[in-house]
């Protein structure tokens, strides 16, 4: 078992004091947006000295078991993820397009870092997100009715010519064929100084509504004035998780992290195609392309219960992750041998194989190798377990 050590992200939409506060530290007043831990090559954990994706490519049977595949890598990311403001509209290829599109881009020479690079490896990335307090999100598309009729019954100021032609055709396109695409498509792709009056006007209008999608719209306006990704809300489902709920987001779904600190888990990869809500690189060309535009209930994820203390959430569509939640009273064991992160989220566990014991406290984490199974955990608190996905869990 290898103790990691983990890099912060420091993005802009990050939390100043939630994963300080988890990982035991004072903050610097800087945004901490997310903890990765795992062995994506663009930040893998320390573990104990070597990186994590290095260790695994030197002993892949002995680190992956049977899940290791001929890359020799790790199939999930872990992430801690504390959300201080809004994050970007946005949603994942499925991984052909994900091969196809990356195949493409190094072909043209696109550097890998450079901010205008959408593919930035070759894999899908479907993935969850379990709330450790409330968390709040936007994610799949609602009824268009439902999206029209709250547009429709907003009393707007009187509008430029442009503003008021493309607030008509979008109440038109919410009544029409393929309503979803075509109401996306119109707003994302309109000018930036046709859509900024509209969505100031619709703010403005909401300003005094309960209307969950009515609120979302101030909120994102006070972050992000003018951007049409704004108005795009009004046609997504609002999610509120209470802590201890999940989401599961599959290819093609578009959505935002609005506010709140969970658990994510997700296939290692690092490919996002942006719509806006966001100073980085945006393609809407890219993103139209792999959107799903079916309208979905909002993407609530049920845990398999194996007793009062253990649930897993593993998503039906892939296998490429699960995550387990364990609340720690008396000793538990896991006999299945595949590489797992455990992740202390209140308390103090120990691990413990025929290999040695690891005392973890909140905040720390340790990678266990498939050969060091099976695993006892001990002691009193609650751990966060990524491992592969499949029948036989955890």
């Amino acid at each position: 078992m290898l103790r990691l050590t983990n890099t912060v992200q420091p993005y802009a939409w990050g939390s100043t004091t939630a994963i300080p506060r988890f990982l035991g530290v004072e903050p610097d007043g800087s945004p901490q947006a997310e903890v990765w831990i795992g062995a994506h090559p663009s930040a893998p954990s320390d573990a104990e000295g070597v990186a994590l994706d290095e260790r695994i490519a030197a002993s892949p049977e002995e680190f992956l078991g049977d899940s290791a595949g001929d890359g020799a890598t790790l199939g999930y990311l872990l992430k801690v993820l504390a959300a201080g403001a809004p994050l970007s509209l946005q949603a994942h290829p499925d991984r052909a397009t994900a091969a196809r599109r990356y195949a493409e881009e190094e072909a043209a020479g696109v550097p890998r870092d450079a901010p205008h690079r959408l593919y930035k490896d070759t894999e899908h990335k479907p993935e969850l997100l379990y709330a450790l307090e409330p968390f709040a999100a936007m994610a799949g598309f609602r009824s268009p009715a439902a999206a029209r009729e709250l547009l429709a019954g907003l009393e707007l100021p009187a509008l430029p010519g442009d503003a008021q032609d493309l607030f008509e055709a979008l109440l038109a396109a919410l009544r029409g064929a393929d309503a979803l695409r075509e109401a996306t498509r119109l707003l994302l792709t309109a000018d930036a100084a046709v859509v900024g009056p509209l969505v100031e006007a619709v703010a403005g209008a909401c300003t005094d509504s309960e209307d969950p999608s009515a609120r979302c719209v101030v909120e994102l306006a006070g972050h992000y004035p003018g951007d049409a990704g704004v108005l795009v809300s009004v046609l997504l489902n609002q999610v509120r998780l209470v802590a201890g709920e999940a989401l599961y987001l599959p290819a093609g779904n578009v959505h935002a992290y609005l506010e709140g600190t969970g658990v994510e888990l997700m296939a290692s990869s690092d490919n996002v195609l942006r719509g806006g809500l966001t100073p980085k690189h945006v393609d809407v060309p890219e993103l139209l392309a792999v959107l799903d535009f079916r309208e979905l209930p909002p993407p609530l994820l049920a845990p398999r219960v194996l007793s009062p203390d253990e649930v897993v959430f593993a998503p039906d569509d892939v296998d490429d992750f699960a995550l387990t939640v364990l609340t720690v009273r008396s000793q538990t064991r896991w006999e299945r041998p595949v590489p797992r992160e455990v992740l202390c989220l209140e308390g103090t566990v120990v691990l413990s194989s025929s290999a040695g014991s690891v005392e973890l406290t909140r905040g720390r984490a340790v990678f266990v190798t498939a050969a060091e199974h099976p695993l006892t955990i001990s002691g009193s608190g609650r751990v966060a377990a990524a491992g592969p996905g499949g029948a036989d869990l955890p």
